[in-house]
């Protein structure tokens, strides 16, 4: 029952990105920037927003480790959704890209709440 919930999910949201990617190379190679500038950014993201909250102690260790624990989350939800038959070199990147924004967007709330 999951296994076919999932299944139509690839087939309904990842199979057209494939047919789209397959259409040229230059298509192929956006996909392949986009998600290299997205791990890229969301990394700087989290870099900026962690030096922000400064020092390691008792307050920012725990932002720090829940954020982690969001980035896990991301990574472990992507690799349930995105599929593994075909373009996992592509979906893999877009998956550390969104763990990465998942991670930087907790801490720039939390920095927004508690810093501010």
């Amino acid at each position: 029952m999951i296994h076919e919930f999932f299944s139509n999910i690839h087939d309904a949201v990842f199979f057209p990105l494939k047919s789209w990617a397959e259409q040229s190379q230059g298509n192929w190679n956006i996909l392949v920037v986009v998600g290299f500038l997205l791990v890229m950014g969301s990394a700087i993201f989290v870099y900026i927003f962690h030096r922000k909250m400064g020092p390691a102690d008792e307050r920012t260790s725990k932002i720090s480790l829940k954020s982690a624990y969001f980035m896990l989350l991301t990574i472990v939800l992507c690799d349930i959704i995105f599929p593994k038959d075909y373009m996992w070199n592509i979906f893999f990147t877009f998956k550390y890209a969104l763990a990465f924004l998942a991670g930087g967007i907790y801490l720039a709330v939390q920095y927004k709440k508690d810093f501010s």
